[in-house]
């Protein structure tokens, strides 16, 4: 009887292969490249293939639901795509012969591509396509929960991979069942390691050894101050908010509302679908959203029909889009300060702007330091007051945070599945995660006209403040 293969084993026969199939890509050719990105993006874009991987991403995790998932299989895949091709990725990338440089754009190697249960499709795809147009190989490493899910997303790469003359093992997946000692061999053998999802599994791969790119956890706060648009805000708040019921990491988890505008504001959610808990009904909520120190994952990414249930609120509950539950101060970890993956969104009043500010940071502090924030305002010094203050990456202005923050066809964000949030989060990288950090780059140097200035241009006003 044979031995079931060790992890090590399994990884390194996946690598194997993938090197192999890197050897016989068209890696240096631009248009080949593209070629094969474009494969990947239509494997899931297709109609067919976006709802199926939609409906059994939702049988196989229990989360989210399947209009949104068919949206951000076909979204994001769209705009990523349309990131991908304005760019060159291999061969020279960039020339400034004035300046004696050239630059080369060239693969980083095997990459190791790290997904979550979230999105068991669109993260895969969105992936292993800023992996191939650096020309590069990638293995992916599923979440055990939407494994399932991510392996028929797989099979639908290959096969477009192979009709459309490419490689087939230029995507791979680790086999079924998944395990942390498949996924920790991946990462240790892999030359880059990508990982969008747990926290845990991002602290894993930067101890690793391995080059390794880790994303933060979101905790989105928004403000509303005096001059938004409150109808507009509240629209936006709830498209944004139930998206796949709030499995986004951009998903909006608090709302900071000052006090001038306060109950128009509560007064326009309301109308835009919440349900504004009672003290009696946010003390059932709290009790039921932490079980044992972690979220209920009855109540996570569910209907807001379920969830209604869950809580034990009244029957008029049961129509709402989402559930408003207010708090004076901001708690710890496990409170309503804390990043909760559901339709519940926190509401907290502000006395001024500052407050607000102050309020949005304590937030971050509790989870989601260096995500993002939103503001709902027309005033464009708050914007930039906020953007100067708040320790996060990405603010965004009137926008809904789930389809700005990832990207979006209305601001300059590249499209992503993956958010950097900086050295506040203990992340490598402080922007949207794309193709730039999938390659290597080679600096053909040549000489040019001497550029030295004199002491007198440098140390000059130096000496006029302060004397030799």
């Amino acid at each position: 009887m044979t031995a079931d293969p060790s992890p090590r084993q399994t990884v390194d026969a996946l690598v194997i292969r993938a090197r192999d199939a890197m050897q016989a890509y068209d890696n240096t050719d631009q248009a080949r490249v593209d070629d094969a990105v474009t494969a990947l993006a239509w494997s899931l874009y297709q109609p067919g293939n976006a709802r199926e991987l939609a409906e059994l991403a939702v049988a196989d995790t229990g989360l989210g639901n399947v209009e949104s998932k068919v949206t951000k299989n076909t979204r994001k895949t769209f705009g990523t795509l349309r990131d991908l091709l304005r760019v060159r990725s291999v061969g020279v990338i960039e020339e400034d012969t004035g300046n004696g440089m050239v630059k080369y754009g060239k693969p980083v190697g095997v990459v190791a591509a790290v997904c979550p249960s979230t999105n068991p499709s669109a993260t895969a795809v969105n992936k292993a396509m800023m992996a191939l147009k650096g020309g590069n190989a990638v293995i992916v490493a599923p979440s055990p929960t939407g494994a399932k899910t991510t392996q028929r997303t797989v099979d639908l790469m290959r096969a477009e991979l192979a009709r459309a003359g490419h490689p087939e093992d230029l995507v791979q997946i680790l086999p079924r069942p998944v395990s942390k000692e498949l996924t920790t061999e991946l990462i240790a053998r892999a030359d880059l390691a990508v990982v969008t999802g747990s926290q845990n599994n991002v602290k894993r791969a930067m101890q690793s050894g391995t080059v390794s790119i880790g994303v933060g956890a979101g905790n989105v706060p928004v403000i509303i101050d005096d001059t938004a648009d409150l109808d507009a805000a509240a629209r936006m708040i709830r498209m944004s908010k139930c998206f796949d019921n709030a499995t986004s990491c951009s998903s909006e988890n608090s709302v900071i509302i000052l006090d001038a505008v306060y109950d128009k504001a509560i007064a326009a959610l309301e109308q835009a679908g919440a349900w504004r808990c009672s003290p009696d009904e946010r003390e059932k909520v709290r009790d039921t959203l932490w079980q044992n120190g972690a979220l209920n994952r009855a109540v996570i990414a569910k209907d807001a029909e379920v969830l209604a249930d869950v809580f034990d609120l009244p029957e008029q509950a049961r129509k709402a889009a989402f559930f408003l539950v207010e708090e004076e101060k901001i708690g710890g970890k496990h409170s309503f300060a804390d990043e909760k993956l559901s339709l519940v969104l926190t509401v907290y009043r502000a006395r001024d702007w500052a407050d607000a500010k102050r309020i949005a940071h304590d937030v971050l502090g509790v989870c989601g330091r260096g995500h993002s924030v939103g503001l709902h305002s027309t005033d464009r010094d708050r914007a930039a007051d906020l953007a100067q203050s708040a320790e996060v990456v990405r603010v965004l202005v009137n926008q809904p945070h789930t389809f700005g923050n990832g990207g979006s066809f209305e601001n300059a964000l590249p499209f992503t599945l993956s958010m950097g949030c900086g050295t506040w989060a203990g992340n490598t990288i402080d922007e949207n995660l794309n193709w730039r950090h999938f390659i290597n780059v080679t600096h053909l140097v040549t000489t040019v006209a001497e550029d030295k200035p004199s002491e007198a241009d440098l140390f000059g006003p130096y000496w006029e403040r302060h004397g030799k």
